[in-house]
């Protein structure tokens, strides 16, 4: 194919890494909301675990600086290596271009803390020495500011990666709604993660299918009262 882009993400064709998703790198984030920040990358990793894609957790000085990366995203992928480097781009790590290497996908779907420095280092050498092609996932990913965000970003496409959202992938591996494989582990996370498109499935369910509530336990509903003159 003479433009391997216009191919869209598969669960055959994709890997995802995890890059420096920690506390103290989440404080200095200003472009997203940090709960929304944290509430996409969770979602983003479970979309990753429902669709079996290979998934590179990275870290960056977790003792001296950083922190541990949120236990949220951890226990979706229990057990998993975590590759500690020192430096600020990932590329530079050998421990993460063999783990890029091994799981032998050449588009990389990218979360990572901050945009103009871990993101754009890594994206930019990933490329021009490793030949990957990246994805970056702009809402999963955050800046020190709105402008080093999205600057960084515009210099990211220009060198040829493609922006996505989170919820952009998710609905990219899952496809059709005939794949039943993953459908509900699918409708699932976007109950508990899509926000609003969320919220509507759960009516959907409920008010026209008649499903069964989601919340756990029972809630005695009492029967309105009309007001008195």
């Amino acid at each position: 194919m003479a433009n391997p882009k216009l191919e869209v993400l598969t669960p055959q064709n994709s890997q995802f890494i995890i890059i420096d998703h920690q506390p103290q790198m989440a404080f200095g984030v200003q472009s997203i909301d940090r709960q929304v920040l944290k509430n996409n990358t969770v979602g983003l990793a479970k979309a990753a675990k429902i669709f079996n894609i290979p998934t590179t957790i990275t870290t960056v000085e977790t003792q001296g600086f950083s922190g541990y990366t949120y236990p949220e995203l951890l226990d979706v992928f229990p057990g998993k290596p975590i590759l500690e480097r020192t430096s600020m781009n990932s590329w530079d790590d050998q421990k993460v271009r063999d783990a890029l290497a091994k799981n032998g996908k050449k588009k990389v779907v990218v979360a990572g803390l901050w945009t103009e420095v871990c993101n754009t280092t890594f994206a930019l050498c990933a490329m021009l020495e490793g030949g990957y092609e990246i994805y970056m996932v702009a809402d999963a990913s955050g800046g020190t500011s709105k402008d080093a965000h999205d600057y960084a970003m515009q210099r990211m496409i220009q060198a040829g990666v493609v922006p996505m959202t989170w919820q952009q992938v998710l609905l990219e591996w899952q496809r059709d709604w005939a794949h039943k494989d993953s459908y509900d582990a699918v409708m699932a996370l976007v109950k508990e993660h899509s926000g609003a498109y969320g919220m509507g499935v759960d009516y959907a369910y409920t008010m026209v299918h008649k499903a069964p509530q989601r919340a756990t336990g029972t809630h005695e509903t009492l029967p309105p009262v009309a007001a008195t003159k």
